[in-house]
């Protein structure tokens, strides 16, 4: 770790290889506007941490195998305990080898792990708005969801005063500031406005603790399904990025179902597909992952997940 005036930066290690670029393009076209940017070859947001702010940026190092990540702001006096959630994020941990060694006889899988074999599953700043993020783009596409989590940002969330960075320049909403705003002609059918926040609300009352780092994943599943308008597949991908769990699988997702069928026509439906994808067990997640990867790099767009 080093320190200059009000910039801290934290030298994060990985196990080679990493996909930079991959994970660098899942983010960025997920980026909520006015919260998230990447630019430059780099992931930036605004950051709160125990009541100090600042703003967050994360790249490659140039020879090491390490990212860099730059704390500018109050919230550098955080960056040890910060260096955890940004190692999730980037799924620092993962050990690709292993993950290979795992798939390497699956004549589905060995060839997606040949062609990108540092992919990681990118995690999530915060659990809430990865699960708002799905609940939004429920049946629409990736696109379209982030102009609706853009408009989400500027009803209730909140402008940050004299910010250096224009495109980072907004907090995302609170669970209570969410679950009270006004969110009528948002671009979402009505019952979503209301399974959103009910969720919304559900969080800030601490009825599912989110983000806490004491909760048990299996009980915020449970919390999680309990909910008007939430369905396996946002559990699972919340799971997948959020919790970090390296054996879930969002089996109703449409883009893995129909990757399994175009290998096996006679697997269209999750059921049918359950003993294929077990046999990728604990490292579903990552087989995700890939399957998804695919579909991106054939339509050289963020697409999957």
């Amino acid at each position: 770790m080093s320190t200059t005036s009000d910039l801290v930066t934290l030298e994060l290690p990985f196990k080679a290889p990493f996909d930079w670029p991959r994970i660098l393009r899942f983010f960025s076209g997920r980026a909520t506007p006015g919260v998230e940017a990447v630019e430059e070859g780099a992931y930036r947001r605004a950051i709160d941490w125990d009541g100090d702010s600042g703003t967050l940026t994360v790249r490659p190092h140039a020879r090491k195998r390490c990212i860099v990540a730059t704390i500018d702001g109050a919230a550098n006096r955080h960056a040890d305990a910060l260096a955890a959630p940004i190692a999730r994020m980037f799924d620092l941990h993962a050990d690709p080898k292993a993950i290979a060694a795992h798939f390497a006889a699956d004549p589905w899988l060995a060839p997606l792990i040949e062609a990108a074999p540092g992919l990681r599953v990118p995690g999530a700043w915060s659990g809430f708005e990865l699960v708002v993020r799905a609940i939004v783009g429920q049946q629409v596409s990736v696109k379209a969801a982030t102009t609706i989590i853009g408009r989400l940002v500027q009803r209730a969330g909140q402008r940050i005063e004299d910010y250096p960075h224009e495109r980072t320049a907004w907090r995302f909403p609170t669970p209570a500031a969410l679950a009270t705003a006004d969110l009528a002609q948002i671009g979402m059918p009505g019952k979503r406005v209301a399974a959103l926040q009910g969720f919304a609300h559900a969080v800030a009352s601490g009825a599912v603790p989110l983000d806490s780092n004491v909760a048990d994943a299996t009980a915020l599943r449970a919390a999680l399904l309990a909910l008007p308008g939430i369905g396996p597949w946002t559990v699972e991908y919340v799971a997948m990025r959020a919790w970090r769990d390296a054996d879930a699988w969002p089996a109703w997702d449409l883009v893995l179902m129909q990757s399994i069928a175009a290998r096996d026509p006679t697997l269209t439906r999750p059921t049918q597909q359950r003993a294929r994808t077990e046999a990728w067990r604990p490292w579903r997640a990552y087989a995700a992952m890939h399957l998804w990867n695919e579909v991106a790099d054939r339509a050289g767009a963020a697409r999957g997940g």
